[in-house]
């Protein structure tokens, strides 16, 4: 799997739910609510089911071979726009 990409965030902590959006792993909260139920995200390598998780500075999110870092914003982000 590649190296996850870091997704600044603005707050201390994101549920879940809004990271995947926020990171481009999913579309919609229904996308997100769909993979969770079935078991195919994976936070810091554990299977999660909840959408209200919450997330802090350094946790990896993983969605099949798609990986994002939650980042405190004090490194820039790898997205490319």
């Amino acid at each position: 799997m590649p190296d996850p990409v870091s997704v600044p965030i603005d707050d201390e902590s994101i549920k879940l739910g809004q990271f995947l959006k926020l990171a481009n792993l999913v579309d919609t909260g229904a996308d997100a609510k769909h993979l969770l139920s079935a078991g195919m995200v994976r936070v810091n390598g554990s299977p999660e089911t909840r959408r209200g998780r919450q997330l802090v500075n350094g946790d990896v999110v993983a969605v099949a071979a798609q990986s994002a870092r939650v980042s405190d914003g004090s490194t820039p982000d790898d997205f490319p726009w």
